[in-house]
């Protein structure tokens, strides 16, 4: 029989939290455009490199956030059951080259998973990468790799301690010898030219976001010679270049945002000869986005939201580019959103996506004959494919079910269970639900509502959304959620606007001017699981990360009265100043300008930290940042911990948390030990503030 935690209902243990750190503040208000704006904690922004002070009150912090979660009676019970669910095998899609089958897997204790090679499908594994090798601390991980047509060369990408700054590799994965080239810049790899050289984009001042270019490097030579072929021009306009049909053809992405793209394509044989000048417009000045997907022959294949808000694949002749030559080939039925295409022995093989969760289908290149791929049930999935094998692999999840790679012939739908994880773990144990809620404006927002088999009435619940970027929250297992349903709590995962779960029209109804439309989403869903009886009224914890941190911070501040808790994980929190730090003026398309006086009329009424009001009553939070984050500063969480800490009525009553994390990023390439200890603190503090536990 599984083990399953058994938690009572009991009070808060909130005697054990220390009181909050004295913190000193500058007062400060700035007007800008008009607008008052106050910022008393701005000595708060710098990295602990760059202050003591601020490295010091970070140790404060961080000690009672420590005491505090670490003394809860079921910490340990909670932190066992995640370690079984986490510490199971992970096992990669495979990318095949012939015969030849690689993929990241990470097995039993391992902190970080390993690069393995396999010869045939059913080969035995082999390990061609460690990282463990080369760092005992388990900090250093793969990010990316990338064989060559052959399968002889890998490119691959290291970072340590979750910065993100990849340093790119080379590996003849026939002697396990590292080939003497190294190129740093956080370094993404962008295709190979043939076996003899490759295209990659790194920042030529790894401490500016905005210095990306694009260069071709050729093996056995130094990356002191490689060629430029594509350089940043601002920071509102983000550079991307990929090479296609075996690097035969360059095509470049010019990105304004998450909703306008530029198309531009040359011969790479061309481009290396003449530089960026040789690139030629394919899709340019349209408000829509464009989504290379390959290029057969010399037909590039793309996805764009040109006159569909759910996407369509256009076939485009790179001879003549011109936008009556254009062909459309598919569009998803309405609802749907297409999500990729891909070149398989002749045919396409589409991703979509309807209510979040993944379809598959097949078609030949004119678009028809279409067929679907069966997948398991309703979840999320990705697929992988060899241009010239019918064998795809899939890798596939839902909220019940941990991740799987399934093998799938696309020729009669033949599938088979290639790997999957031996879990502690009933998938009949966890029920799943369908649910939708009204929001502010009249529009119907779909969550799904996860919850121990057979259970009903009312149960603490703890609500997630994210709401950006276009970017969708699909059905995937969650290991860390698992102590928490067995407990009798409710997950509920909300897709709200902002996302891309009903196409660009619902992203573009929740940025810039109708950013608030994700907020009224969340309150909405919500309120809607207490009137439906699912979650309890004073039992409500929000919690995001990144972008869905901002979330659960304005549910802190602005909707204060709904919530008992709220986890902040890597947030933006001050978006006044947020495009001042880091890569953040990428951003500026999704949020706004703060600069700009129409754009800061809609960014301040909802910024977490400028809306805190003195002497009121805050729900207990929990604030986590990376030290080593490159893509949202940690003063963030720093500046709003210490402003609520300082204004809300009763801190004692409910503690305001950060954990500032100083082996961490943004959360990736974080080690398997560190991940574990940040789930359990989630689940404690979340039983912590809805008197839950105990």
């Amino acid at each position: 029989m599984l083990q399953v935690l058994s938690l009572l209902i009991s009070p808060a243990i909130l005697s054990e939290v220390p009181p909050a750190p004295s913190t000193r503040f500058d007062p400060l208000t700035e007007t800008i455009h008009g607008f008052e704006v106050r910022d008393d904690f701005r000595w708060l922004e710098p990295l602990e490199s760059e202050s003591e002070e601020v490295k010091a009150w970070t140790d404060l912090q961080n000690q009672r956030t420590r005491t505090a979660l670490d003394a809860h009676p079921k910490r340990q019970m909670v932190e066992d059951r995640i370690e079984a669910l986490y510490r199971v095998d992970s096992i990669g899609l495979p990318t095949v080259r012939g015969e030849l089958h690689f993929n990241l897997e990470r097995r039993g204790e391992a902190k970080q998973a390993s690069l393995m090679r396999r010869k045939g499908a059913e080969g035995e594994a082999e390990v061609i990468l460690d990282p463990a090798s080369l760092d005992n601390d388990g900090l250093t991980a793969i990010d990316w790799f990338a064989p060559d047509a052959t399968g002889k060369h890998i490119a691959f990408g290291l970072s340590r301690a979750g910065d993100e700054m990849s340093i790119l590799h080379i590996l003849n994965a026939e002697s396990g010898n590292w080939l003497t080239e190294e190129i740093p810049g956080k370094a993404e790899f962008c295709g190979w030219r043939g076996s003899t050289g490759f295209v990659y984009g790194i920042l030529t001042d790894p401490n500016d976001a905005y210095s990306r270019v694009f260069r071709h490097h050729t093996i056995g030579r130094h990356p002191r010679h490689d060629e430029t072929l594509l350089t940043q021009e601002s920071p509102s306009r983000i550079p991307d270049l990929r090479l296609h049909d075996g690097g035969r053809w360059a095509v470049a992405v010019h990105f304004e945002g998450w909703s306008k793209q530029d198309i531009l394509a040359a011969p790479t044989s061309q481009l290396l000869k003449e530089g960026e000048s040789a690139l030629q417009p394919v899709a340019i000045g349209y408000e829509a986005r464009f989504e290379p997907q390959f290029v057969h022959g010399d037909a590039l294949y793309m996805i764009s939201t040109l006159g569909n808000s759910g996407g369509a694949l256009w076939k485009v002749d790179l001879w003549r580019p011109d936008r009556e030559n254009w062909q459309q080939v598919f569009t998803p039925a309405e609802g749907s959103v297409l999500q990729s295409a891909s070149y398989c022995r002749g045919e396409l093989v589409l991703t979509v996506e309807r209510e979040a969760a993944t379809q598959f289908f097949v078609s030949n290149l004119q678009g028809d004959s279409i067929r679907p791929v069966p997948l398991p049930g309703i979840g999320t999935a990705s697929i992988a494919v060899e241009r010239s094998s019918s064998t795809a692999f899939v890798s596939y999840a839902s909220f019940n079910t941990p991740n799987q790679i399934l093998q799938v012939d696309l020729a009669d739908n033949q599938t088979s269970v290639w790997a999957s994880p031996d879990l502690p773990f009933d998938p009949e144990s966890i029920d799943v639900q369908r649910e939708w809620c009204i929001s502010k404006d009249g529009t119907r927002v779909p969550m799904f509502v996860v919850r121990k088999a057979g259970s009903e009435g009312p149960a603490p619940t703890i609500v997630y959304g994210y709401g950006g970027f276009n970017i969708t929250i699909p059905p995937r297992f969650i290991g860390s959620m698992v102590p928490w349903i067995e407990a009798g709590g409710v997950y509920a995962s909300v897709n709200l606007r902002g996302g891309g779960e009903f196409g660009e029209a619902w992203h573009q109804d929740g940025m810039l001017a109708r950013k608030q439309n994700v907020f009224d989403d969340l309150r909405a869903a919500g309120e809607h699981l207490v009137t439906a009886g699912i979650a309890k009224s004073d039992a409500l914890v929000a919690m995001g990360g990144s972008n869905g941190g901002l979330l659960a911070g304005v549910a802190a501040v602005q909707q204060y009265d709904l919530w008992a808790g709220s986890i902040s994980m890597v947030p933006l929190l001050d978006m006044v100043r947020y495009p001042q730090f880091l890569m953040a003026k990428f951003w500026i398309p999704e949020y706004g300008d703060p600069e700009v006086k129409e754009d800061l009329g809609w960014i301040l009424p909802y910024s977490p930290y400028h809306n805190v009001v003195e002497g009121r009553q805050y729900p207990s939070v929990l604030i986590t940042a990376g030290e080593n984050d490159n893509r949202v500063h940690p003063m963030h969480a720093r500046k709003l911990a210490a402003l609520l800490q300082r204004d809300t009525k009763d801190e004692a009553a409910a503690p305001i948390l950060l954990w500032v994390d100083r082996e961490a990023g943004h959360g990736r390439g974080k080690p398997m030990d560190l991940r574990i200890r940040d789930a359990a603190d989630r689940i404690v503090f979340a039983m912590q503030c809805t008197n839950f536990g105990g």
